[in-house]
This record gives structure tokens, C-alpha cells and sequence, in this order.
């Protein structure tokens, strides 16, 4: 008798919170979890900045400019469908490096490709473009 009484006790308490949570959803339109509203400002702050972490393919150092030069236009001609070439300067050396790669295997997967090419090449961890979207 008295587990009869406390369940129809619970019950009642149960559905008087699910109708309070109802309500709520009613009001606001989308009961959501709050942790949405960061997920969704992180995903547009990484559209609209055009960068995010990643690796790219270093495949010269050095301080003749010229030969930098050189070495970015060959890479352009032979594979330059493939991976963009990036030229950097920090004094008093000039880098090559290529590609936008977001994981450290598809990187991997390119230096396979270009290593007899450029023997001494390696991959490096940094900001990269965002892929344009079509």
C-alpha cells in the first residue's frame, strides 16, 4: 500500500518535470544543449579567419634568393596542380613550402610522392589556407 502511494507520488512529480521542460522548449522554440552555441562561434571565427593548423612540406632553406626562387617555380612546374608553394622569409633565410595539408599523413603522403625530387624536404607544423570551397 504505501510503495503503491509512493509511486503514484514519483509519478506524478515526473510528469509535472517533463511538462515544465515542454513549456521551456514551447517558449524558446529548440531545447539545445548550451555547448552548441560555443561549437557553432568556433566554426565561423575558423570560416571567416581563412587559416587553421596543419602542415605543410618544406622543401628548401637557405639564404640565396635566388635559388629559392628557382626551386618554387620548378615545384610550381611540376607539381603545382597538386599543392600551392609558399615562399617565406625570416632573416636572414628564405623557406619553400608547400601544401595545405590538415593531417600529418596526408603531408606524409605527399613528401612520399616528392622525395626524390627534393631528397631533403620534411614536413613542418603551421597555419595553412582553408581550402576554397566550390
Amino acid at each position: 500500500m504505501i510503495l503503491r502511494m509512493l509511486f503514484i507520488l514519483l509519478s506524478g512529480l515526473f510528469s509535472l518535470g517533463l511538462a515544465a521542460q515542454n513549456a521551456d522548449s514551447l517558449q524558446t522554440g529548440v531545447h539545445a544543449d548550451p555547448r552548441l552555441k560555443v561549437l557553432v562561434s568556433k566554426h565561423k571565427e575558423v570560416l571567416t579567419k581563412g587559416q587553421q593548423k596543419g602542415y605543410r612540406v618544406q622543401i628548401y632553406f637557405g639564404a640565396d634568393k635566388a635559388k629559392a626562387k628557382e626551386i618554387k617555380s620548378k615545384f610550381i612546374a611540376a607539381y603545382g596542380s597538386e599543392a600551392r608553394a609558399y615562399e617565406i622569409y625570416e632573416v636572414p633565410n628564405f623557406k619553400i613550402r608547400v601544401g595545405d595539408f590538415r593531417t600529418r599523413l596526408e603531408a606524409y603522403r605527399f613528401l612520399r610522392k616528392i622525395r626524390a625530387d627534393y631528397p631533403a624536404s620534411f614536413i613542418v607544423a603551421c597555419e595553412i589556407e582553408m581550402p576554397k570551397v566550390k
